[in-house]
């Protein structure tokens, strides 16, 4: 069976790997020359590399893990110390740690939040583990009822005060999805918190050994590949053509540096393209169907990765940290993290900007002296004095739309991957699966898609695709 894939992030990469394992035949096209879609990464003139946002692998990822291990790629995640490392804002320079130790869950979790003496008080942490037991007992029905709420909503709810949001829970939602404890629904931060509490190593953090378009994405093209599947960069959706019944007839997709369009038709068709560029290309019939109105619920959020290289070491940490800043997320210095980027002279630090709503029509040059600014608060001692560090070069990444902003309510935006169109599929972190949009998330509604495919498409009856050039557009609507 021949499957059409647009999109070549995580999602259609995931969903095309276990489409050839199931015996079909994907063909992935993607609109840009770079692999990864919310992964992908480029390299500058001088060969290193820069990427769309900082990439941590969690122990709580086991559809990621076992695609790795599928592929014979595990040993290239780093995993570091079990551990979640926090700046303290009101002692620059200083870092608070929630060390785990190695034993069974939730006791490890309870374990650390209770050694930790830095962020929270007895009373605090005793109020927010009596708040937390809803979730764990009740299990994710009560989880998803949640969703009307803010986590910032939940926690009051459970009498927990706001220094607890101000000392943790500002960092957690800014690193998981891009924006505040008010903004963000309690579903979302309660699935992390639930799978930290009861996987042994959920919480523990991993980084890839390089860059995610080569180490991670380039590995599931070569597997695709090799089993008959097809991989076309360069290779921009236009339109969905239709028959007369509504189903797809065909992807048009856009010929480039004046080369005709071209319409690929095959047995099946899959959108693993983010949810904004979804609801601009869909049929003008299908937007009168509930199922894809829905989609209008969602919007993706605006991120912006930095990368900062500089002329001295500013850390020797080999850990994810947690900025604690207004305006810094989550950073790392990738020269102590992952092996490919790694320098015992000199600092790279990756940061993400969150919220970014207020700075993604900024200059680089605005973000990246806004970014100074906090990192001077951060290092203290290494931009103080008479010889502070020096930036040597900086790259800006910015994403208006990324992962889709997940506010209370959300939840019930969230289409399935089956849709009413027979031969039209959907895949994407942003899809109804079990977690937030992620790395995880894009992964396992990549492997739900190629199952529902599987299920509905015996390979026997497999046909041949069909790249022709285009014919009159009917029933189509164009991007």
């Amino acid at each position: 069976m021949r499957v059409a894939i647009a999109g070549a992030g995580l999602a259609g990469l995931s969903c095309a790997k276990y489409l050839t394992d199931a015996g079909h035949t994907p063909i992935v096209l993607e609109s840009r020359d770079v692999l990864g879609g919310l992964v992908a990464a480029w390299k500058d003139s001088d060969g290193d590399w820069y990427e769309t946002g900082l990439h941590a692998f969690f122990g709580a990822y086991p559809n990621m893990l076992q695609l790795l291990k599928e592929l014979g790629i595990e040993d290239r995640l780093q995993w570091k110390d079990h551990t979640l490392i926090f700046n303290q804002p009101d002692k620059p320079g200083t870092l608070s740690r929630f060390d785990v130790p190695d034993i069974p869950s939730p006791f490890n979790v309870i374990a650390s939040i209770l050694r930790n003496k830095d962020m929270l008080t007895w009373e605090q942490k005793i109020r927010f583990a009596i708040g937390l037991l809803p979730a764990v007992v009740r299990g994710q029905k009560y989880v998803e009822d949640m969703d009307k709420y803010s986590f910032l909503e939940w926690l009051k709810r459970q009498g927990v005060d706001e220094r607890v949001t101000s000392d943790v829970f500002i960092a957690a939602c800014k690193a998981l999805t891009f924006i505040n404890p008010d903004e963000v629904s309690a579903t979302i931060l309660l699935t992390a918190l639930n799978r930290f509490l009861q996987e042994r190593y959920g919480s523990k953090i991993a980084f890839l050994d390089g860059s995610p378009t080569e180490r991670l994405c380039s590995p599931i093209v070569d597997y695709i590949t090799e089993r008959g599947g097809e991989v076309r960069l360069n290779a921009p959706l236009k339109e969905i053509l239709l028959n007369a019944d509504g189903t797809v007839k065909g992807y048009l997709i856009r010929g480039l540096n004046g080369a005709e369009d071209e319409v690929f038709m095959a047995d099946s068709y899959v959108s693993a393209i983010s949810v904004d560029p979804l609801k601009v290309i869909l049929p003008k019939p299908w937007k009168l169907m509930e199922f894809f109105q829905k989609l209008e619920g969602l919007e993706g959020v605006p991120v912006i990765n930095l990368h900062l290289w500089f002329d001295r070491k500013l850390t020797e940490i080999d850990h994810l940290l947690f900025s604690r800043s207004p305006l810094l997320s989550v950073y790392a210095d990738m020269s102590n993290t992952c092996r490919e980027y790694a320098n015992p002279n000199r600092s790279m630090l990756e940061l993400v900007l969150a919220p970014a709503k207020d700075w993604i029509a900024k200059s680089d040059e605005e973000i990246v002296a806004a970014t100074i600014a906090e990192l001077e608060k951060l290092f203290p001692n290494h931009f103080g004095g008479d010889n502070p560090a020096t930036l040597l070069k900086s790259h800006v990444v910015k994403t208006p739309r990324s992962v889709y902003k997940a506010t209370p309510g959300s939840q019930q935006y969230r289409p399935a991957q089956v849709t009413p169109i027979a031969n039209f599929y959907l895949a994407g972190s942003y899809t109804m699966q079990r977690y937030l949009g992620s790395m995880e998330g894009a992964v396992l509604s990549g492997k739900l898609t190629a199952q529902a495919i599987s299920e509905a498409l015996p390979v026997a009856n497999s046909s041949n695709l069909q790249t022709l050039t285009r014919p009159p557009a009917t029933n189509a609507a164009t991007a």
